[in-house]
């Protein structure tokens, strides 16, 4: 038998956070995963979706290269260099991460773990045994029953691999995964239609966050069938197929199901072992402790927001728990959300419409167009940066569309989880010209002291 302070099953962001931490705080560590440690996020998420989106926004610059006055054009795809360099980013950073790893002492078991009591799991017929064991198996896409996958019919993890550049998709679903494909596709040559069941897409943002991202996709001839159902999918040799409950069938190379992913807790024995669930999610209390006392839950397998850096984060907090420390969680609504399409999507806090449920018609807004932003004018970049502060005047919702905005969105954090009042925040100097200076815009015109904002 293995023996170790803290075993860990899954070896994604959650669960080698966990590690590592644990393992600094002097811990010793088995980690077990029947993957390459980095999970979902290293080796078919975050970072190769990410490396993709980069290499199409390289593709769009090469369009549209001539309204900047440079001679330049987009004469196609090399699909194999395409996913070499996706590739290399990938086996850049798990060789790092490996080596970190190894440098602490952490013991990596390849093969699937399954719990068998309260302090022990078993990999391949081999006991490993510890004080405490952390769930961290993360979640895989979900594929609705009515719906096969095939050469045509992909989740995102087969369209990541996928040997050429569809010369048309439809996506199903209009979340995060979904827009970010579509708007990689289109970028790369594809023509692009989403189809979503709720009313907008990325329907877990601020409204008017939505009315961007579907007002700019129009502009990039991308189509979004909002409040479609689709009630059948088939495919031959030629194209797949989709009925929705209109009767309207869409036709397209490929489909891309994108309506989320669940948590993968089947067959890892944790019903056996008294560990209870909710709609396949591992039910915890706000330490992310288990019903079973020396069992901890973190990441994608949690419900709630289903984001690495959120796993990141609950690894660490449950590592320095283990240690005898008292950490502080930071609460759900101030982890950041960001979705990588063009234009890109960041967020924190509440939306205008949760704000109003819980603090009345006392809340207050204000939308500062990235059109009066003349960093954003160069890059030639369409959004807004959205502010919603509640009858205090602190700053409890922050919401931006366009691009880059995604590196805006750790001043917004900050404010958010800080309890930062807008007129106090407004007062601080926002470099010039940068992006940055449309979130201290929005701070000064909600404080009632606009700047370049009209009346």
């Amino acid at each position: 038998m293995t023996e170790a302070d803290v075993v860990i099953l899954g070896g994604g962001p959650g669960g080698y956070a966990a590690a590592i931490r644990c393992a600094q705080l002097g811990r010793s560590v088995v980690l077990i995963d029947e993957a390459a440690v980095g999970g979902t996020c290293l080796h078919r998420g975050c970072i190769p979706t990410k490396a993709l989106l980069h290499a199409a926004e390289v593709a769009d610059s090469a369009r549209t290269a001539a309204q900047f006055g440079i001679t330049a054009s987009f004469d196609g795809v090399d699909v194999t260099k395409l996913h070499g360099f996706k590739n290399t980013v990938v086996s850049r950073l798990h060789k790092g991460l490996t080596g970190l790893i190894a440098a602490l002492g952490i013991t990596v078991i390849s093969g699937r773990g399954r719990l068998t009591g309260p302090t022990t799991v078993e990999v391949d017929g081999t006991t490993i045994s510890g004080g405490v064991i952390i769930l961290a198996t993360g979640s895989a896409p979900k594929v609705p029953g009515m719906i096969q996958t095939s050469d045509r019919v992909l989740t995102s993890d087969q369209a990541l691999e996928l040997d050429r550049i569809p010369s048309s998709a439809i996506i199903l679903g209009g979340g995060v995964i979904g827009v970010e494909f579509a708007s990689l596709w289109t970028s790369l040559g594809a023509k692009v239609t989403i189809v979503e069941a709720l009313p907008r897409l990325v329907p877990n943002e601020d409204t008017a966050i939505s009315a961007y991202l579907e007002r700019l996709f129009r502009r990039r001839k991308i189509t979004a069938k909002t409040g479609a159902l689709v009630t059948g999918v088939t495919s031959d040799d030629d194209a797949v197929h989709v009925t929705l409950e209109s009767g309207d069938v869409l036709s397209a190379d490929v489909l891309l199901v994108a309506v989320g992913r669940g948590p993968r807790t089947a067959d890892l024995g944790l019903t056996e072992a008294g560990v209870q669930l909710d709609r396949g999610f591992v039910v915890t209390d706000d330490k992310l402790r288990t019903s079973v006392p020396t069992v901890y839950a973190i990441g994608d397998i949690v419900a709630g927001l289903q984001l690495a850096h959120r796993a990141f984060q609950q690894g660490l907090f449950v590592a320095e728990q283990i240690a005898g420390r008292d950490p502080e969680a930071v609460a759900e609504l101030g982890i950041p959300r960001v979705t990588y399409c063009d234009p890109e999507i960041a967020s924190v806090g509440l939306t205008e419409g949760a704000a109003r449920e819980q603090y009345g018609d006392g809340v207050e807004t204000v939308t500062y167009d990235l059109a009066g932003n003349g960093r954003s004018q160069i890059l030639k970049a369409s959004g807004a940066v959205k502010l919603v502060v509640d009858p205090a005047g602190t700053v409890v919702g922050v919401h931006m569309i366009g691009a880059g905005v995604s590196e805006l969105i750790g001043e917004a954090q900050l404010l958010y989880n800080l309890g930062v009042k807008a007129a106090e925040a407004a007062r601080f100097v926002h470099a010039h010209p940068t992006q940055n200076e449309a979130l201290g815009e929005a701070l000064m015109a909600v404080s009632g002291a606009p700047l370049h904002l009209h009346g």
